[in-house]
C-alpha cells in the first residue's frame, strides 16, 4: 500500500500500555495503517488485571482491552483512535500437556465507530511454572523459561497453589535475584511457586505474539466488504464435513469458510482447501 493511500496517514492513534507494547505495535499500524501511536502516560493498566496474581482480571480478554481503550481516551481526549491489547494462557485445547498463549489487539476509532480486532494463537509460548525446594530446581525451570533473557516471578506456596498475598516477588531478571526470592519464599513455606513472567516487558516472546497480532489488525483492516466497503471483512465461521477419500462420508475435517461483513451482513462461503477429500485416519467411520 502506497503511503498516500494510508487510511490513517498522519492520525494520531492512543495505545493503553504500560508494559512497552509500543515498541512492537506502533511500527506495525504506522507502516501498515499510517498511525501515529502515543502512549496513555497516566494510565496505570495493572488495575485492569495482571499476570503477576496480584490483580485479577475482570472479564474477557476483549472486555479488558476496551476498558483500557476507554481509559486511553480519557487520558488523550483529542486522540481518534484508540489501542489496547490483551492476552491469555492456558492448555491447548486439542494437544494436551501442550500451553497456548493467545494476543488480542483492538483499535476503536471514536469518529466513525469502528472497532477492529487483531488475533494470535500460538504454542510458541513459555508459560509455565513449577513448585521447586531448592534453588537447583528453581535453576532448572529457569532455563527451561529462556532466563534470564524471559523475566520470572517467585511466590509462596500454600500446597500446590500460589500464595501472593504471602509473597510476591516480580521482575526477577538475574540469579542473585532469583537466589534471594526462592530463599525468602522456601522459608516462608517449605517450597517456592516459581513462573515465567508473562508481562510483555518481561517476556520477548510474547512481544514476538503481540507483533502478529497487530499485523493481524492491518491485515484485517484491509480487507474491506465488498458490498459496503467496510474495513475488516474477515472469516467468522468454519464449517466442517470434508468428505473421506475412502468411504465419501463427511468428516469433523474444515470443508468452507465464511466470511462476513458485521455492518450489512454480507456473506461470502468459500472453499478451505483445495482437496476435494481428506485421509481416512481423519474420518470417524474408517478409523474410529
Amino acid at each position: 500500500m502506497a503511503n498516500a493511500e494510508l487510511p490513517y496517514r498522519n492520525t494520531v492513534a492512543v495505545l493503553t500500555t504500560m508494559h512497552g507494547k509500543d515498541a512492537v505495535i506502533a511500527p506495525v499500524l504506522h507502516e501498515g495503517l499510517g498511525l501515529i501511536v502515543g502512549l496513555a502516560i497516566g494510565v496505570n493498566t495493572d488495575r485492569f488485571g495482571t499476570f503477576s496474581r496480584d490483580i485479577e482480571r475482570i472479564g474477557s480478554p476483549l472486555d479488558a482491552a476496551r476498558a483500557k481503550i476507554a481509559a486511553g481516551f480519557a487520558d488523550a481526549p483529542l486522540a481518534r483512535v484508540g489501542l489496547a491489547s490483551e492476552g491469555s494462557f492456558g492448555p491447548h485445547p486439542f494437544i494436551p500437556f501442550l500451553a497456548i498463549g493467545r494476543e488480542l489487539i483492538v483499535l476503536i476509532d471514536r469518529d466513525s465507530g469502528l472497532e477492529l480486532t487483531g488475533h494470535d494463537a500460538s504454542p510458541a509460548t513459555n508459560c509455565g511454572h513449577a513448585i521447586v525446594s531448592t534453588l537447583d530446581a528453581a535453576i532448572a525451570f529457569a532455563e527451561r523459561a529462556g532466563f534470564p533473557d524471559h523475566g520470572l516471578i517467585v511466590m509462596a506456596c500454600d500446597g500446590e497453589q500460589p500464595d501472593p498475598q504471602r509473597l510476591l516477588v516480580k521482575d526477577i531478571v538475574d540469579l542473585a535475584s532469583l537466589d534471594s526470592a526462592i530463599r525468602q519464599a522456601i522459608a516462608l513455606c517449605g517450597a517456592a511457586f516459581v513462573e515465567a513472567d508473562m508481562r510483555a516487558h518481561r517476556n520477548p516472546t510474547r512481544m514476538a505474539a503481540i507483533k502478529r497480532a497487530a499485523q493481524d489488525l492491518v491485515r484485517r483492516y484491509v480487507s474491506q466488504c465488498p458490498t459496503c466497503a467496510l474495513p475488516g471483512f474477515d472469516v467468522t465461521e468454519r464449517i466442517a464435513g470434508l468428505p473421506c477419500a475412502w468411504c465419501g462420508e463427511p468428516t469433523q475435517v474444515i470443508q468452507t469458510e465464511v466470511l462476513s461483513c458485521k455492518q450489512c451482513r454480507y456473506r461470502l462461503e468459500r472453499p478451505a482447501t483445495t482437496e476435494a477429500t481428506t485421509d481416512p485416519g481423519r474420518c470417524d467411520r474408517c478409523n474410529p
